[in-house]
């Protein structure tokens, strides 16, 4: 019997989230909805910028697929983790907050790193702009891999983010799916970005043809396919993966699961900050496919999930996760 229900393989990265005003936003300079990959200077320079000027900035540990794990744990999953963090306070935070929330972390905070930090930008049109520093988070390796996680879960869970390191994350990549592949652990792949498939296309199918689930929204699977729509891309994913699933904000999502296939509508809500909320999807989807449910009534739950999720600042639930998931079936 498998020991966990899903282990993550990707970026560990702590996330700082700070709410600004129309004004404060615009002096920064910055391109709206953005995701910028930064050094550690400038990024220490920015969080020393908005430190000073006694900002509120709120710490949750996370990375994409990290907040599909934590949901899945929160909802009531076992769960793993494989990423690199620094030993300093950052990663320190991290590890503390995974053993906190019961999260099996198997790679210690690495001596004199710096801890991979996104600073999340949140305006009042519920919009996010980040500036990404990878720091040691990207330094994760075919050596970090642990194969016992992968061996003892259900079901290995692979960020497309991973795919941008051709010398060290791609081969923790592979290393991953072999072991999963040599002990019967089905294989879930998220674009993360639809600049994955678009500039990293040949290792991101490479890894498409041995997986058993894609998640993609629905620009990334319009970047993947070459299709028209997300309707079209969804079709096309017929052929190139079992099972998949394709969301599309207010237009829902595609599922493909098995036999089953289905639209399930998305719900209508006022927006705060959308982050996370393809990260919420795919973390209740795996949950729920774990525990008995069917892919239709997964799909509809994790919708659930999202709409919840987006109308507060931050990818991780600040309502209790278990009681929320009831309520969706009601």
């Amino acid at each position: 019997m498998s020991k966990f229900d899903v282990c993550g393989l990707g970026n560990a990265v702590v996330d700082i989230f700070l709410e600004l005003d129309e004004p404060q936003f615009e002096q920064l300079g910055f391109e709206r909805g953005t995701m910028t990959l930064v050094e550690k200077d400038e990024q220490q320079s920015l969080l020393t910028k908005f430190h000073e000027s006694e900002q509120t900035l709120q710490l949750v540990s996370g990375g994409s697929v990290a907040n599909s794990i934590i949901a899945a744990t929160q909802l009531g999953g076992s769960s793993s983790f494989i990423g690199c963090v620094g030993n300093d306070r950052y990663g320190q935070h991290y590890a503390n907050e995974f053993e906190e929330l019961g999260i099996a972390f198997p790679n210690r905070p690495l001596a004199d790193e710096t801890t991979g930090t996104c600073l999340a930008l949140i305006t009042p049109d519920a919009e996010r702009t980040m500036r990404t520093c990878l720091a040691v988070s990207s330094n994760l390796a075919e050596a970090h891999v642990d194969e016992d996680c992968v061996a003892n879960s259900k079901w290995l869970f692979i960020e497309g983010y991973v795919f941008a390191n051709p010398q060290t994350g791609q081969h923790a990549i592979r290393k991953a799916i072999q072991v999963a592949k040599q002990h019967g652990t089905k294989i879930a792949l998220t674009c993360s970005d639809g600049f994955i498939p678009e500039v990293f296309g040949d290792a991101f199918r490479e890894a498409l043809a041995d997986s058993d689930l894609l998640f993609c929204n629905a620009t990334e699977s319009v970047a993947l396919t070459q299709a028209e729509d997300s309707k079209a891309a969804f079709e096309k994913l017929k052929r190139m993966v079992p099972s998949a699933v394709v969301t599309d904000g207010p237009n829902g999502a595609f599922v493909r699961f098995g036999d089953e296939a289905c639209h399930v509508p998305a719900i209508a809500c006022d927006p705060k900050d959308l982050t996370g909320a393809g990260d919420m999807f795919a973390g209740s989807f795996l949950y729920a496919i774990n525990h008995g449910y069917s892919a239709e009534q997964a799909a509809r739950n994790a919708n659930f999930m999202c709409h919840k999720v987006i109308t507060q600042v931050g990818a991780r639930l600040a309502a209790d996760a278990k009681s929320l998931w009831q309520s969706a079936q009601a």
